[in-house]
């Protein structure tokens, strides 16, 4: 079992409530978004492990047991080329869960007329393996689902 935690404070929300079609019928995978809040914070490791692909608008967090968690800060902000961005570790370093991955401001997404909303999916997991999905309120670091 793998505790999924939030990257980012917010309010959690199911896949099926992203703006884009990839993400909310699960293409990528089952998971969960949270809508951020309108502040600038930092987004955290939601697992331990290794940065195996880093952009400023995603990265994806590889555990010890192969499990991969992909984290997306906003829809269609790959657009940005990394504008309001800042990686704070980089690609190939290992993070523990709750460690700070980018910092970023989810008003500067917004004021471009794109979402802030953020994916947090576990790549090639089974159908229904993911349970326990948090509703309402989250802290950056806190319990965002679990990966049977």
């Amino acid at each position: 079992m793998t505790t999924v935690l939030a990257p980012v404070t917010g309010i959690a929300v199911g896949l099926g409530a992203v703006p884009d079609p990839v993400f909310a019928e699960g293409m990528v995978g089952p998971g969960a978004a949270i809508e951020p809040d309108r502040a600038p914070g930092e987004a955290v490791s939601p697992i331990a492990g290794k940065i195996v692909k880093l952009h400023p608008h995603a990265f994806v967090v590889v555990g010890d047991d192969g499990r991969g968690i992909l984290v997306h800060l906003g829809i269609d902000t790959v657009q940005l080329k990394g504008a309001g961005f800042e990686l704070l570790v980089a690609e190939g370093d290992r993070v523990s869960a709750g460690q700070p991955v980018v910092a970023w401001n989810p008003l500067e997404i917004e004021a471009g007329g794109r979402s802030s909303v953020c994916p947090v999916v576990a790549l090639d997991a089974a159908e229904g393996s993911v349970t326990a999905l948090a509703a309402g309120r989250v802290r950056a670091g806190g319990e965002l689902f679990l990966w049977a």
